[in-house]
């Protein structure tokens, strides 16, 4: 079940192609941005990559190359995720997120399963917003 919304960031992204996997195209993206992020104000930037599967579905993961700065320190993240090609040209993902950190503003966030909404319109700016799931 989802609990309250624990924040949402504004980032743009810019995506570079991988070799291929089986035949199926698989794709690189970078992206920075700013939001808040369980009453903090945050930067963030990330790196994960996204393979096509053979029914045209997108599998994405951000292994360990995630992070969000506070005022008061930094948080790392993992996330993984399951997504689709948009009619306008962009992507949706819908997944997990997992957060790591000693700064005490986003400490909550340690132990706690994070639900994810990754929109990312046809000029690469993304939208993330994010909930706790209880």
């Amino acid at each position: 079940m989802l609990g309250e919304k624990l924040g949402s960031m504004q980032l743009t992204t810019s995506n570079k192609v991988l070799p291929s996997i089986d035949g199926l195209p698989s794709f690189e993206t970078t992206t920075m941005g700013a939001g808040t992020l369980v009453g903090a104000e945050v930067q963030g930037m990330a790196t994960y990559t996204s393979d096509m599967r053979a029914d045209g579905t997108l599998y994405g993961e951000c292994p360990n190359s995630g992070v969000v700065m506070a005022q008061d320190g930094v948080a790392t993240f993992t996330a993984t995720g399951i997504g689709r090609f948009t009619e306008d040209g962009g992507s949706s993902f819908k997944g997990m997120v997992y957060f790591q950190t000693s700064a005490p503003s986003l400490s909550s966030l340690n132990g706690m399963a994070v639900v994810y909404d990754w929109l990312v319109d046809a000029e690469g700016n993304a939208s993330w917003d994010m909930w706790e799931w209880k």
